[in-house]
């Protein structure tokens, strides 16, 4: 006998699961609109009195919406391009390309996603301190003052490549036919060329889910970016002014202001998922049967 089956249990626990994460979003939007004094209201009202558009203009008036928007921007825009040109050529080289220690160079690559990322930065924050020639120092990185850590350069370049983006492109470029590599080579295609060709566009499902990946990751960073703000307030990025706004005022009062910075920092990367959700779910989708 066919055992039966139950499907609306499947949609129930979606239905729970997609509940369980909108919620805490919409109660994000909804505080953004309250006006002072509701926060800590008790019994707690998941909806404001009145629509109070006010929080965003405090927003942008208590911080430096600007400058913090450009860094943020800055980072993610260096961040997701170089991610990408690197993941990719590397994937290629790695996949295609027969060389001495390929192996043990792609198993490198796997070594460093074993760590948590949080174990780099100390090492990270002491090499860009002691870049040689950078904030005065000399050729041993040594007699200046914060190196790289004064410049734009801090915010992005921990970020320039991805062990876990090599790792992904490099399984997507294997499902590509030798056949069609070695039939560009015949026709006078040097390595650039095909990997511009042919592998970019064969894997361009891949690159968008990495980008937006990257794009996420990197918008959403914190610890780094407080760290580097430490040695030049000019670099703070969007997380890090919002997080120093609510931790210096009166929380009840300036809850909704956090909250709207908070909508306002969400809506960059809300805006390119929706533009980019086909092609993510198309690459997560390849991705799992890689």
């Amino acid at each position: 006998m066919k055992p039966r089956r139950f499907p609306w249990f499947s949609y129930l626990l979606v239905a729970v699961g997609a509940l369980i994460m909108v919620v805490p979003f919409l109660d994000m939007v909804f505080t953004s609109f309250k006006g002072p004094g509701e926060f800590g209201r008790l019994p707690y009202r998941f909806l404001p009195e009145d629509f109070d558009f006010a929080n965003y203009g405090a927003a942008f008036s208590q911080l430096d919406m600007p400058r913090l928007f450009a860094n943020s921007i800055l980072m993610t825009g260096v961040a997701v391009f170089s991610t990408l040109l690197t993941a990719s050529l590397a994937g290629y080289a790695l996949a295609k390309l027969r060389f001495r220690g390929r192996a043990v160079l792609f198993r490198f690559v796997l070594a460093t996603m074993m760590f948590p990322p949080f174990l780099f930065l100390i090492p990270n924050f002491l090499i860009l301190a002691n870049w040689p020639g950078a904030g005065g120092n000399d050729l041993f990185g040594a007699g200046g003052y914060g190196g790289l850590l004064t410049t734009y350069a801090a915010l992005f370049m921990p970020f320039l490549v991805s062990g876990f983006g090599v790792f992904l492109m490099r399984q997507f470029v294997v499902a590509i036919p030798d056949e069609i590599l070695e039939a560009a080579r015949i026709d006078g295609a040097g390595e650039l060329r095909i990997w511009w060709s042919i592998v970019v566009p064969q894997t361009k499902a891949a690159l968008i889910t990495l980008g937006l990946l990257t794009f996420v990751n990197v918008w959403n960073e914190y610890i780094w970016t407080l760290l580097v703000s430490t040695v030049n307030p000019d670099l703070m990025t969007l997380p890090v002014g919002i997080q120093l706004l609510q931790s210096y005022l009166d929380p009840n009062l300036t809850q909704p202001i956090v909250m709207a910075g908070l909508v306002i920092s969400t809506l960059p990367v809300l805006l390119v998922f929706l533009l980019l959700q086909k092609y993510y779910i198309r690459g997560m989708m390849l991705s799992g049967l890689k």
